[in-house]
């Protein structure tokens, strides 16, 4: 057993931080790792070309060119992968710090309803609910009251409709004693003279008789 474990430790206990500084802590080394896979991609482009020009004239330096590229994409390869990591602890820390607000947020809340509900009793909230009952039933009574007392509840409507009945009447006859032969129409004269008597027709008797008279002087 070592001897931290049986007199203690003597250092003391580090803070534990918080999910806003590892956070940060994390973009910072996010920063530093994505500076270096720039880098590396230069220097593997650097070795391509270095490559591509040495060809077949010096397969040598060709080689090392490629060898070097190799070590180079190994290594932003690890880089690549270590900033997946990153990425994937700063997601989960922001969704854990935003997890915490909302419990903090849910828990001031749940000690303010608390608080108010330390202020209302029952059967106070029963009493009022039933005093409001009462006095919207006395409101509706007296409005009730108002619309049905109004002062215009002694007339009777029967002699009112008969009323208006006449006064139709009345101007419907006055609409007839005022027509007329109208405006700007020119009538004919009436005339002054005797119309001529007409000629009274003969019976045929008085004709049968005035042959008989002329047969008569003929024969003589």
């Amino acid at each position: 057993m070592s001897l931290a474990k049986i007199f203690g430790s003597t250092k003391k206990k580090e803070d534990e931080p918080t999910a806003s500084e590892a956070i940060q802590r994390l973009r910072q080394a996010e920063e530093l790792l994505t500076k270096k896979s720039e880098h590396l991609e230069k220097k593997i482009a650097e070795q391509l070309e270095i490559a591509k020009k040495a060809g077949t004239k010096n397969k040598r330096v060709a080689l090392n060119a490629l060898k070097k590229k190799k070590r180079l994409e190994k290594q932003l390869q690890q880089n690549d992968g270590a900033l997946s990591t990153i990425e994937f602890q700063v997601e989960a820390l922001e969704s854990s710090n935003t997890n915490t607000e909302v419990l903090k947020s849910m828990g001031f809340a749940a000690k303010a309803l608390k608080s108010a509900h330390q202020r209302l009793d029952v059967d106070d909230v029963h009493d009022l609910m039933d005093e409001i009952s009462e006095q919207t039933r006395l409101a509706n009574e007296i409005s009730d009251v108002f619309s049905t007392s109004g002062f215009d509840q002694d007339i009777d409507e029967d002699e009112l409709m008969g009323e208006l009945e006449e006064l139709e009447q009345e101007l419907l006859e006055e609409q007839l004693l005022d027509v007329g032969p109208s405006k700007g129409v020119n009538l004919p004269n009436v005339p002054t003279t005797d119309l001529p008597k007409p000629t009274k027709s003969k019976s045929k008797q008085e004709d049968i008789d005035e042959d008989m008279a002329e047969l008569a002087a003929w024969a003589s």
